[in-house]
Order: C-alpha cells, then sequence, then structure tokens
C-alpha cells in the first residue's frame, strides 16, 4: 500500500511541472484571442483586395482608402489584443493568407515581421499596450517601417529603371497619407466599440 502511495505521489509531482508549463503557454493569448488576430488579418487581407478591385486598380483612390481601412482595423485589433506580439502574429497571419489568396506575400516577411517587432518594441518603451498613444504610435511606425521596406525592396528589383521607381515612390507616398487618416478612423471606431462594450477601456 505504502509502495502505491508512493507511486501515485510521484506521477502526481512530475505531472504538476506539465500543467504548470501548459498554464504558461497559454498565458501569452487565450483562445479567442487568437481567433480574433486570425479575423482581423483575414478580414483586412480581404477588404483590402475588395477595394483595389472596386477601385479598377492601383489608383490614389483606392490606394488612400485600402491603407485607410488597414489601419484603422488594425488599431481596433490592438486594443481589443493587448498582448505583446499581437502585431508581430498579425503580420504573420496575413503574409500566410496572402499567400493563399494570391500566391505572394513571402518575399517581404522577414522585413515586415522587423517593422513589426521594431514597433511593438516602441509601444512597450511609451508605456505598453494599456494606452492609446502608444498604439497609435505603434501602428504608425508600423506602417511607416513596412513602406520604407517595400520601397527599399523596389528600389532593389527597380534601380535601373528610375522612371518605375519614381511611380513605386508616389504610390508608396499616397498610400501613407491613407494610413495617416486610418489612424483617426481608427480611434473613432474604438470609442463607439468602447461605447458598445467590445472594448475594453
Amino acid at each position: 500500500m505504502d509502495a502505491q502511495s508512493s507511486f501515485a505521489s510521484a506521477g502526481v509531482a512530475s505531472a504538476t511541472p506539465a500543467a504548470g508549463a501548459r498554464r504558461g503557454l497559454a498565458s501569452r493569448w487565450q483562445v479567442s484571442e487568437l481567433i480574433t488576430i486570425g479575423i482581423f488579418a483575414a478580414v483586412i487581407k480581404v477588404s483590402s483586395l475588395a477595394i483595389a478591385l472596386a477601385g479598377g486598380g492601383m489608383n490614389p483612390v483606392s490606394l488612400v482608402l485600402k491603407n485607410a481601412v488597414f489601419t484603422a482595423l488594425l488599431v481596433v485589433l490592438l486594443h481589443k489584443v493587448r498582448v505583446f506580439g499581437t502585431l508581430t502574429l498579425f503580420t504573420l497571419i496575413s503574409a500566410v493568407v496572402s499567400l493563399l489568396l494570391m500566391g505572394a506575400g513571402l518575399t517581404l516577411l522577414p522585413a515586415m515581421l522587423l517593422a513589426g517587432l521594431a514597433s511593438e518594441a516602441l509601444i512597450m518603451s511609451l508605456g505598453g499596450y494599456g494606452r492609446t498613444v502608444p498604439l497609435l504610435l505603434g501602428v504608425g511606425c508600423y506602417d511607416l517601417l513596412s513602406k520604407a521596406l517595400a520601397l527599399g525592396f523596389s528600389w532593389l528589383m527597380m534601380r535601373e529603371q528610375p522612371a518605375l521607381m519614381l511611380t513605386s515612390t508616389v504610390m508608396v507616398t499616397v498610400g501613407y497619407v491613407g494610413s495617416l487618416l486610418g489612424l483617426w478612423g481608427g480611434v473613432a471606431f474604438v470609442k463607439e466599440l468602447r461605447h458598445a462594450g467590445i472594448v475594453r477601456k
């Protein structure tokens, strides 16, 4: 009987660290938060594609609108899931969605992940995810870095064709104007969602 008791207690002791490790791993994101990040990544990608198709291509109006919607929804996401790593995970999922929808998106993935990590480091250095201003600055930094890195990649590909490079620069600049408008739109959305109780204060 004593042998059985000691064996049972040893089994419980060996199972306890595993359970604690599982709780520690799950403390980063809850399942509902992971689902939220995935849904936002898919919605943002599909809405951007729909705006581009409805606008008939990459014209200034569709560029501004597409980037405004992207940034506004990203602001809402970061207010909804206030966990370090959310922006980086969103970038990774967005790349997978782009790969499934358009067969592209992996070329710029390392640069986009770098932009996500740098922006999240900025958010944490300014006070963390509990405040609105650091989140807005982080999203603005993410948009700026990702577009600058994409422009740098375009320069590597088209440096022998200045006219195409100029066109890419103009498109990126117009797109960032939309991103700045999206920051304002995201704040407005968050205020309404707070009144509805969907986003916590």
